[in-house]
């Protein structure tokens, strides 16, 4: 009996071993470089005027960056061929940040311009000289000033923690591109687009633009599209009389 007792015991012991061996060569796999798997976070439950954000922002940096890029090489003034590239090199990273923002919300981003900005875009090309200038801080003036107060809409709004701060950063690039601009003296202040402001006690767009009130309530992606691009409609508008003039 004492023999088979102690080879049962020996029997358990080499099983133990070989468990504790297959437990740790299994841990091993899961550390090693490359052989684990991330597995996506599930997309974050947005407000409308969260999504609108993440789009407008990514919009704006897939037109401006190479419209900065074509006023660096072609324009006509250096201050210009010097703005136009510190545009482009600062959307770059604001992109990047937005990009970063939406993998991480899981929210889905256009990936090309609009139909519109490609016409601006095109617009830019078929120009040269001083009309070029003249198109260049026009177009992304009046498209900084366009964004620009849906930004703060959505930031004195929103809650979501990744937004709030993708809004702070877009309102450091905005405000600072829109003072780059003016530095240009070419910004015709009198043709700029009306601010548009909530009436006092009426429900307008604007006014829903800022009413942020969390997943499945309050605002829709349409109202707050209508705010974007109408002062971009305006502004375009604007600029083709501009234009004319000349």
């Amino acid at each position: 009996m004492a023999p088979l007792k102690t080879a049962h015991r020996r029997a358990g012991r080499t099983t133990h071993r070989l468990t504790v061996l297959i437990i740790a060569i299994v841990a091993g796999i899961g550390v090693l470089p490359g052989a684990a798997t991330a597995v996506p976070a599930p997309p974050q439950s947005l407000n409308a005027a969260d999504q609108a954000l993440l789009a407008g922002v990514r919009l704006a940096g897939l037109w401006e960056m190479p419209a900065g890029q074509m006023a660096a090489e072609k324009g006509q003034s250096a201050v210009v061929r010097e703005i136009g590239a510190e545009i482009a090199k600062q959307h770059e990273e604001l992109d990047r940040l937005t990009v970063e923002a939406a993998n991480k919300l899981g929210a889905a981003i256009p990936s090309e311009p609009t139909a519109e900005q490609k016409g601006w875009l095109l617009e830019m090309q078929n120009a040269s000289g001083a009309r070029f200038d003249q198109i260049f801080v026009t177009r992304l003036r009046v498209a900084h000033g366009a964004i620009f107060p849906v930004i703060g809409a959505v930031r004195a709004a929103t809650r979501n923690a990744t937004v709030r701060k993708l809004a702070d950063d877009a309102n450091k690039f905005v405000l600072a591109h829109m003072e780059m601009l003016e530095r240009t003296n070419l910004v015709r202040w009198e043709q700029l687009p009306p601010a548009v402001l909530p009436a006092s006690g009426n429900d307008t767009l604007l006014a829903k633009a800022g009413a942020n009130t969390g997943p499945g309530v309050g605002v829709s992606t349409t109202v707050i599209w209508l705010v974007f691009l109408a002062a971009l409609a305006t502004g375009g508008a604007a600029t083709w009389k501009m234009m004319r003039r000349n």
